[in-house]
């Protein structure tokens, strides 16, 4: 059975997301051989933040954190949390979430989730939904460009 250790386990390189959506992290799944739930810890220097504020249909997410003193925004606004502080992200709007670092010292947090796929989640202050799948299939949209149903299907060859 393998170990990791949250406080000084081996993290990843840093991301090369841009300035402010930095950071390090460890997928634990692939690390302790699990398959049904997904776990990344996530080390946040100062100013930066995980992901864009969003929420995600299919997948509950859980926020434990490991050290530091994360900010955390979600639908009620912004709150400072504090080591061995645990939220849970529920799919949907409720669930809406952005981590970030605004303190002067690094931040770790663990993000739990069941592993959903297709996965998709959704990115209210820039209006876009996020598809992913294995493969190719992978795609974020503007839900200001949604089209009708039947969209391009009546003018299409039979059995096409």
């Amino acid at each position: 059975m393998e170990v990791f250790n949250l406080y000084d386990g081996e993290l990843d390189d840093e991301r090369t997301e841009p300035e402010g959506w930095r950071w390090r992290a460890a997928m634990l799944g692939p690390k302790l051989g699990a398959t049904l739930v997904g776990a990344t810890l996530y080390e946040l220097q100062p100013g930066e933040r995980t992901f864009p504020y969003h929420y995600e249909w299919g997948c509950e997410e859980w926020l434990l954190v490991v050290a530091g003193t994360p900010t955390l925004r979600a639908p009620e606004g912004e709150r400072e949390l504090a080591p061995g502080d645990t939220v849970c992200f529920p799919e949907g709007p409720t669930g809406a979430h952005l981590i970030s670092n605004g303190s002067d010292g690094v931040v770790r947090v663990l993000i739990l989730s069941n592993k959903a796929r297709p996965a998709i989640a959704v990115y209210p202050d820039s209006d876009k939904i996020g598809i992913w799948v294995d493969g190719e299939d992978s795609a974020l949209f503007r839900r200001s460009t949604q089209v009708d149903y039947w969209d391009g299907e009546l003018n299409s060859p039979k059995g096409a």
